[in-house]
C-alpha cells in the first residue's frame, strides 16, 4: 500500500474532465499491455459527473469498450430500472452510448432479481461472479482492477460502507449486503475493504465544501472504522481527485505540486 497523492483542480467541471482524460488514458494503457482493461465505477454526483465528461472527451474513442470489463463497487438495492440505481444512473450518463460487450457489464443484483428481496443472497451472489472473474492474477477473490473509483460521502462513506456499521468492519468477504443504511436506501449492497484493496488502484472522488471536512479525516490518519474513506487503498496507487472546494480544511503540504 502507498500513500496517497492529491490531485486538486480549480473547480467540479474541471476535476471531472481531468479525471476523466486520466481514465481513458489508464484504461487504454491496460489494453495495450493486456489487451483488455478492468474499472469499477462509482456513482453520486461525482462519479457520475466523471461518467458524462468521459462521454464528451476527444479521447473517448481510444478506448477499446468491447474489451473493457466494468464493476460496481456498490449498489442500492431496488428493482432493475430504477432511477436511483447507480448502474441506470452510469447507463444514462454514458454506458448506453459506448459500444460494450454487454457480457462485461457487471451489475450487481436489483431487488426484483432471482434472490428476491434478500440482500445477503445477492450480495454473495456478486461475490462468486468477482472470484470467478478473478483468475491467476486476482487478489483475495476478486479481480485484480486496474482502477476502482469511490466517492467520499460528507460522512466519510465509501461505497455504501458507512461509519461505524458491521459492513466497514469486514474483513473476510468480498461483497455484503448493507442494512439499516444511514442514507437511503437502507438497504444495499456494498464491496467490502479487503475487496476494494486488492484493486491496483484507488481513486477517491470529492468535490464541493460539503465534502471538505470528510477529505480532511480521512487524510488525518483517522481509523477506518470511524472513517471508511481512510480505509480505502490501493495496491499501487491510492489517488484523491479533488476540486478546491473539497480541499479546502487540507494542508497545502499535502499537494504542494498538485494543483491544476
Amino acid at each position: 500500500m502507498t500513500a496517497p497523492q492529491l490531485v486538486v483542480q480549480r473547480d467540479k467541471e474541471l476535476m471531472a474532465q481531468a479525471a476523466a482524460a486520466r481514465l481513458i488514458t489508464r484504461i487504454v494503457d491496460a489494453q495495450a499491455t493486456r489487451g483488455t482493461a478492468s474499472v469499477v465505477l462509482t456513482g453520486g454526483r461525482n462519479g457520475n459527473g466523471l461518467l458524462a465528461a468521459l462521454g464528451s472527451a476527444p479521447a473517448r474513442d481510444a478506448i477499446d469498450w468491447s474489451r473493457l470489463d466494468l464493476w460496481w463497487g456498490d449498489e442500492r438495492f431496488l428493482p432493475e430500472g430504477d432511477p436511483e440505481r447507480n448502474v441506470t444512473q452510469a447507463r444514462e450518463a454514458l454506458l448506453d452510448r459506448v459500444p460494450l460487450d454487454p457480457a462485461r457489464v457487471h451489475a450487481m443484483p436489483a431487488s426484483d432479481g432471482p434472490h428476491g428481496d434478500d440482500a445477503d443472497a445477492a450480495a454473495a451472489a456478486y461475490a462468486a461472479e468477482l472470484a470467478a472473474a478473478a483468475g491467476p492474477d486476482g487478489h483475495d477473490g476478486v479481480p485484480s482492477f486496474d482502477v476502482l473509483m469511490l466517492g467520499v460521502g460528507p460522512d466519510t462513506h465509501v461505497a455504501s460502507l458507512f461509519p461505524e456499521l458491521p459492513a466497514v468492519r469486514e474483513t473476510e468477504r468480498t461483497v455484503v449486503g448493507v442494512h439499516g443504511a444511514p442514507k437511503p436506501p437502507p438497504t444495499r449492497i456494498s464491496l467490502t475493504l479487503p475487496a476494494i484493496r486488492a484493486a491496483k488502484e484507488v481513486w477517491l472522488l470529492a468535490a464541493g465544501e460539503d465534502k471538505a471536512k470528510a477529505a480532511a479525516l480521512a487524510l488525518s490518519g483517522a481509523g477506518e472504522v470511524q472513517v471508511p474513506a481512510a480505509g480505502a487503498r490501493g495496491r499501487a496507487r491510492t489517488l484523491w481527485l479533488l476540486d478546491a472546494a473539497a480541499a479546502a480544511e487540507l494542508p497545502r503540504s499535502l499537494y504542494p505540486h498538485g494543483t491544476a
